[in-house]
């Protein structure tokens, strides 16, 4: 109860310095009464000048959020238990909207939605505190989606890129791979200066611990913020915690820096959405869900993108996630997230239980602003990729009822199995640029055509270890550059000859 104490002081002090101190000491004077309270919220009545989103002290410390201003009550979500809190119990104004701090003390940490610590540690020190609820950057303000944000991820990279300021839908049914996804482009920015932010939604505590001991042992640490609403905690935070992890990650993006914001996931947040809102009596519509929902998540994903350059040129790129059931698509909360992002990475369960994984389907998944800040390499050699892929999956239902028709057939289906085999990555090894584009010039040029299961499985597997041994010099052109002329392609080309030669048939 001392870190709310602390926070509520911090606020206290902030909106005095903006809103004066007379009229601060005023409102706290204001007190309300409880009506009714349970199951994460409550009623009040009182408070007649409480505004939208203020914080509000409850008797005992417990703190809520206005969220309903009606002309006889006050809908209020809980922030923290309400224990010992009854009918009649009184409530008084805070003077400020609901508040999280920001600042460099927060990477590295797992925090609560309000930046409470949950790591043990002590609690941050943050610059300032900002809005939990701010305005999507205007239009002008905005620039051009131009820079790549690579996942490591070879059949996102090649076929569905993401750029630096651009929001792409994780999308798929449960136990599918749509959180290593997100986990593995978190871990790519290891070797670059994204910071990343992830935001946890009422998960289960050991899936979290999970992923930030994978953050820790393979990725950007000391880059990353984890802001958990824990399952078992109040909805309220659960609720609140896409919009304070977007706050956190904005002030980075405002000093000029490229920011990763994942969100896990927003169906659980839009159940959530609509738990609160049915217990507060608002008007259910399309699946009882409130007539807000598609609002609730556009003004938050909005606030993705990339800020001009009289701006400071910062991004801030979201990965939020939804999950389907049975593959449905056009399911509401789907179809909602569809239209407001930028492109969808389909994820499909036949797929994963064949053992493709990533299960991205190619032909569904789509990213719409991606292509343009795609690196000149793999937007050269994955050209024709998406085409032959397709061709093959089409291909393939029908050889497996006989033998090949023709010889066309047979190379079209063998190059395909070998575009499969090239795309099917583990979890957490990342491909970096120049390890990609070796093995899709490979592809491209049919070095691998001729190479048996086992030797392309030595092929991925030892890709790596030869370009840093064989052919560092063009990688740390691709790196650099990410291109390769004429004359240096045709030496990597090669190279790539020798390599494969000695993998045998």
């Amino acid at each position: 109860m001392a870190n709310l104490t602390d926070h509520m002081a911090q606020w206290a002090e902030q909106a005095r310095a903006e809103a004066g101190a007379a009229v601060l000491e005023a409102e706290l004077r204001e007190l309300g009464a409880v009506e009714r309270i349970g199951d994460g919220v409550a009623t009040l009545h009182g408070l007649p000048t409480a505004r939208q989103d203020e914080m509000l002290r409850f008797a005992g410390g417990a703190l809520g959020m206005a969220v309903t201003l009606e002309p006889d009550r006050i809908g209020v979500v809980m922030l923290s238990p309400w224990d010992g809190i009854a009918a009649g119990s009184e409530v008084g104004r805070s003077g400020d909207v609901v508040r999280v701090p920001v600042g460099e003390t927060l990477l590295g940490r797992v925090i609560d939605p309000l930046g409470r610590p949950l790591d043990g540690g002590a609690a941050p020190v943050p610059v300032r505190f900002e809005p939990v609820e701010r305005s999507a950057l205007a239009i002008v303000d905005r620039d051009l989606v131009s820079r790549p944000l690579a996942t490591g991820i070879t059949v996102i990279d090649a076929m569905i890129p993401i750029g630096r300021g651009q929001r792409e839908l994780i999308i798929g049914d449960r136990k599918t791979g749509k959180t290593a996804i997100a986990a593995d482009a978190v871990i790519n920015q290891k070797n670059s200066d994204v910071i990343c932010v992830w935001a946890a939604i009422g998960q289960r505590s050991s899936s979290v611990n999970r992923l930030i001991d994978t953050v820790t042992r393979f990725g950007p640490r000391e880059r990353t913020i984890f802001v958990v609403a824990e399952a078992s905690g109040p909805p309220g935070l659960a609720w609140l915690a896409p919009y304070a992890a977007c706050t956190m990650a904005e002030y980075f993006s405002e000093q000029g820096r490229d920011v990763l914001l994942v969100i896990d996931d927003l169906t659980r947040h839009a159940a959530i959405h609509r738990e609160v809102s049915l217990l507060l009596r608002r008007p259910p519509g399309r699946e009882a869900y409130p007539g807000d929902i598609f609002y609730a998540h556009s003004r938050l994903l909005e606030r993705g993108a990339r800020r001009a350059d009289s701006l400071g040129g910062g991004s801030l790129t979201i990965l939020p996630i939804a999950e389907t059931q049975g593959g449905n698509l056009t399911a509401y909360i789907p179809t909602n997230l569809i239209s407001i992002t930028d492109g969808q990475i389909i994820l499909d369960p036949k797929l994963f239980y064949e053992g493709q994984k990533p299960a991205v389907n190619v032909g569904l998944s789509v990213s719409r602003v991606g292509g343009k800040a795609q690196p000149p390499i793999l937007r050269r050699l994955a050209g024709s990729l998406r085409l032959d892929y397709a061709q093959f999956l089409e291909l393939e239902v029908f050889t497996r009822f006989g033998a090949m028709a023709d010889e066309r057939t047979r190379r079209v289906v063998e190059h395909g199995r070998r575009i499969r085999s090239l795309l099917i990555q583990a979890n957490t090894q990342v491909r970096p640029l120049a390890e990609q584009a070796a093995g899709l010039l490979a592809l491209g040029e049919g070095l691998l055509d001729p190479l048996s299961p086992a030797a392309m499985t030595a092929f991925t597997a030892g890709l790596a270890a030869w370009l840093a041994a064989e052919a560092s010099d063009l990688a740390g052109r691709i790196m650099t550059a990410g291109e390769l002329d004429d004359a240096a392609c045709a030496d990597l080309l090669a190279r790539l000859r020798r390599f494969v030669a000695a993998l045998g048939p």
